[in-house]
């Protein structure tokens, strides 16, 4: 495919998901369902059904859209994160983003070996990718259904910061897989946390760099271009972390909590704040459309209903095993702040597995791992199955537990 045709493919792809990313995210607001399931239908319809978008998981175009896109959603989910509010409940948070993903992954994964006969590693692969719960999803929901602010806070909390833990995580495995090394649980922690501090300082240094040279009152020389010095910083960060072969994901996620947090800097964006936050708002949700439809387009249904009930088998011991024994293992050290039952058998509930597992699936489809297709599949299943089941009954769960705020509360 010479250049010009290759440009004129790409124009029409944008423009023919977004627009049917508009007309399905109106549909869902009238059906009052998050907007993501309306996504992947829509992808599957245009794609399987019609045959009108067929990009292929391993194309420049689809994993261009996955990496920008991941890197940007993980720079907001980072930037709406308020370092105060999570003080009061940090060492929940802490424990739920890195012994709770290693505990999903690991119960997940024993699922997959024994249900779909898949080798260990791959086994943890899947589970990594699917171990992380969703920020752009859930984020939504929270300002449609209003509970208790702590137990909000460190959902939401959780959710930005296993994201990060998560991506870590697949790509640890994901070397293990394609680089012939091998396999230590010394070796597999140190990489782990190379990666990871790696990552975190290299977000650090550009994030606060960025902040400085934008929000600073009397340095502040990029301050009328703020918004696009916060996608330079998301985009910055991500790239110089690959670059230095540490966590570009854990960087982006880091600079945008500097971002979030620019106060506690003695920098002020204060003017800028509601330009920030409208063109963030666009940006996510222009990204879940381009990667949730690309995903439904890519759904391979005859894998999907070859493994059909083991895959069930795994979803089922994802929900309701994997995530009650993760929130047990990881709030009760911490019952000072981590809240009553009710709060617990909340977060039982409330895991929707979204846009950064969605990406990784597809990242993995892309670069011809083994059982690649299955890896997709059980994915594409846990996406929708925990965005239809778990949140659309949110507000039923808040309400019968307790934990939901009037407004005369507020």
């Amino acid at each position: 495919m010479d250049n010009d045709i290759l440009i004129q493919h790409v124009i029409f792809l944008l423009i023919f998901i977004l627009a049917v990313g508009m007309l399905s995210g109106k549909l869902a607001s009238k059906l009052k369902l998050p907007d993501v399931a309306l996504f992947l239908v829509a992808g599957m319809i245009v794609g399987q059904g019609m045959h009108l978008v067929t990009e292929t998981s391993g194309s420049f175009t689809n994993q261009f859209i996955l990496t920008i896109g991941s890197a940007l959603i993980l720079f907001d989910g980072g930037r709406n994160i308020r370092l105060s509010g999570l003080r009061k409940v940090w060492l929940t948070v802490t424990l739920l983003s890195v012994p709770g993903v290693l505990i999903t992954c690991i119960v997940v994964a024993a699922a997959s070996h024994w249900s779909l006969g898949l080798p260990w590693l791959y086994a943890m692969l899947l589970g990594a990718i699917i171990s992380s719960t969703d920020p752009a999803t859930l984020i939504p929901v929270f300002k449609q259904v209003r509970i208790r602010t702590k137990v909000r806070e460190t959902v939401e909390s959780e959710s930005a910061f296993n994201d990060a833990t998560g991506s870590i995580l697949t790509f640890s495995i994901i070397a293990i897989l394609t680089g012939g090394q091998a396999v230590s649980l010394s070796s597999g922690i140190l990489e782990f946390l190379k990666t990871a501090v790696g990552g975190v300082a290299v977000g650090l240094v550009i994030g606060l760099v960025l902040a400085y040279i934008t929000g600073h009152f009397k340095l502040g020389w990029l301050r009328d271009y703020a918004t696009i010095a916060l996608v330079v910083t998301a985009l910055g960060a991500y790239w110089a972390g690959q670059e230095l072969h540490v966590s570009g994901f854990m960087a982006t996620f880091t600079a945008g909590l500097i971002w979030g947090n620019v106060d506690l800097f003695r920098l002020d964006l204060d003017d800028k704040l509601h330009e920030m936050a409208h063109f963030t708002e666009n940006m996510t949700v222009l990204m879940r459309m381009l990667i949730f439809i690309l995903l439904g387009d890519q759904v391979n249904f005859g894998v999907i209903f070859a493994h059909l009930w083991p895959s069930l088998a795994v979803i089922a011991v994802f929900m309701l095993i994997a995530r009650p024994l993760t929130v047990l293992a990881c709030t009760l050290p911490d019952r000072g702040h981590a809240g009553g039952w009710n709060e617990i058998l909340f977060m039982f509930w409330v895991r929707e597995t979204g846009v950064i597992p969605a990406a990784l699936s597809g990242m993995v489809a892309g670069l011809g791992i083994a059982h690649a297709d299955i890896i997709a599949s059980v994915t594409f299943l846990a996406v929708l199955l925990t965005i239809l089941l778990q949140a659309g009954t949110t507000a039923l769960a808040a309400r019968k537990l307790g934990l939901e705020e009037r407004p005369a509360e507020e």
